[in-house]
C-alpha cells in the first residue's frame, strides 16, 4: 500500500500492488471509487484495503483517488460540488488516475477498469460515459443515474431545489450522457 498526494490540487490518492509486484511490467488498472459526499476512500487503514490487496494479487494495480466533494479537507474542498456532483470530482479522477500513472509507470493506461457502489457506482457510469478513452469497462453498483429520481433529502443538500438547478440537474444525469 501506497498513499501519494498527486496533482495540482494535492488530491489523496492510495496505490495497492500485487504482492508479487515486478518493477518494468505493465499491469492493468481497477479504479476503486466513491468519490462524493460523506466518505473518504483514502484511509491509512489497513483493514479498508482488503478487496483492493485481493483484487491486485490477481494481475492489477488497484488505485484510489479523493476528489473534490469528499469530506476531510476543509469547508472550500467540500462544498466544490455544489450545485453539479459531478465535474469537479470526475475531473479530479481522470487527472489523478494520470498523475499516479507518471509516479508508477507499470500501471496500463491503456486498460483501465472502475468500479463503486451507490455514489461511487453513480460515478462509475458517468466515468464511463463520459470519459471512455480512459476507462473502458465499469462496474456500477446501485447507482443514482437520475437525480431528480433520487432522495430529495440528500439531492437537494448538493444540488439545491430542481427548479432552482434544471441546468445542473441535466447536467449530472448519466441519462444526458447516454444515446
Amino acid at each position: 500500500m501506497q498513499y501519494l498526494q498527486v496533482t495540482d490540487q494535492n488530491l489523496r490518492a492510495a496505490v495497492v500492488r500485487p504482492r508479487n509486484f515486478q518493477e518494468g511490467r505493465s499491469y492493468p488498472v481497477i479504479v476503486s471509487v466513491y468519490g462524493g459526499p460523506g466518505y473518504a476512500k483514502v484511509a491509512r487503514q489497513d483493514s479498508r484495503w482488503l478487496r483492493e490487496q485481493w483484487q491486485a494479487d490477481h494481475g492489477f494495480i488497484v488505485v484510489s483517488v479523493d476528489g473534490r466533494g469528499t469530506p476531510g479537507r476543509g469547508r472550500a474542498f467540500e462544498r466544490a460540488i455544489r450545485g453539479n456532483v459531478i465535474d469537479a470530482p470526475l475531473a479530479d479522477q481522470v487527472a489523478g488516475v494520470r498523475a499516479l500513472a507518471e509516479a508508477v509507470p507499470e500501471m496500463d493506461l491503456e486498460r483501465v477498469g472502475i468500479y463503486g457502489w451507490s455514489f461511487g457506482g453513480y460515478f462509475t457510469a458517468m466515468a464511463v460515459a463520459r470519459h471512455p478513452e480512459l476507462f473502458k469497462v465499469g462496474v456500477a453498483g446501485a447507482p443514482v443515474c437520475e437525480w431528480q429520481d433520487y432522495d430529495t433529502h440528500y439531492t437537494e443538500r448538493f444540488m439545491g431545489l430542481p427548479s432552482e438547478n434544471e441546468e445542473g440537474y441535466a447536467q449530472t444525469s448519466v441519462l444526458h450522457y447516454l444515446p
